[in-house]
């Protein structure tokens, strides 16, 4: 029987750009230009060499998003990944890290898998608890922040590196795990795959295929959103010590005046 992997990318914005917030106080995302999150691409790879090793797999990315997010899911295709599902629908616009587990975790559902794979976070919100939380939507174990990862004889298994020590972990599939930038280098595209990756099947999906109400996603079926927000000031101009002797005790005394030392 084949392994089914699924994949969670995200198209964000690039950190590189000028980024800020819509009159709605989401992200904005017209202004700047969008990628394929990073830290995805971890898991993208990491999904591609268990994919190698396995007698018989399949990858499918999945991503929530507008319209150009379909570039997020065409550059995981050029990787390698088989095929790609596609959530879009007007009334998710807004929706935190609740909202969007729930769609997620439908289309996974509808998908069908046995193994989904995340990246440690993503590169605009940055929370990295998402992971954990479409696991308990799913009712499966989860095995986060890997930085190694393996499948074999129907276990998920890995290496969890902290601090002062590493932990290995193991969990039965169906599971969720996340992996972090540690856990080798993504691969880049080739000409043949960007090529192959133009004749990939992408799924469109809406919440009305994933039976989920329009009042339960968005800005009103968010549990969190923003308030309030102001630009960072510019920055100003640091101070230059010049040092004619007394360098170092001028710069002592900078830094005990900002509570530094």
């Amino acid at each position: 029987m084949s392994l089914r992997i699924v994949v969670c990318v995200k198209y964000v914005p690039d950190a590189t750009g000028d980024r800020h917030f819509a009159d709605d106080l989401t992200v904005d995302r017209d202004d700047v230009d969008g990628l394929l999150s990073e830290l995805d691409e971890y898991a993208v790879e990491q999904a591609l060499q268990i994919a190698e090793e396995a007698d018989d797999a399949e990858i499918t990315v999945l991503t929530v998003g507008p319209e150009d997010a379909k570039d997020a899911l065409r550059k995981a295709l050029s990787m390698g990944a088989d095929k790609a599902v596609h959530v879009e629908d007007d009334d998710i616009h807004g929706s935190d890290v609740m909202a969007t587990s729930l769609v997620l975790a439908k289309a996974i559902e509808k998908t069908g898998y046995d193994l989904v794979i995340c990246g440690m976070a993503s590169t605009d919100g940055t929370m990295g608890v998402l992971p954990a939380i479409l696991a308990e939507r799913l009712g499966v174990p989860q095995v986060t922040l890997l930085s190694e990862v393996s499948v074999e004889d129907g276990t998920v298994k890995g290496r969890r590196d902290g601090d002062t020590a590493s932990e290995r972990l193991e969990a039965s599939l169906p599971a969720v795990v996340s992996v972090t930038d540690q856990s080798g280098e993504a691969r880049y595209p080739s000409f043949k795959g960007i090529m192959a990756a133009k004749k990939k099947p992408v799924e469109s999906l809406d919440l009305e295929d994933l039976e989920i109400e329009a009042d339960e996603v968005g800005l009103e079926g968010s549990w969190t959103r923003v308030d309030s927000a102001a630009e960072r000031p510019a920055r100003t101009a640091g101070t230059i010590v010049k040092d004619e002797g007394e360098g170092g005790k001028q710069l002592a005394e900078f830094l005990a005046s900002q509570k530094f030392i």
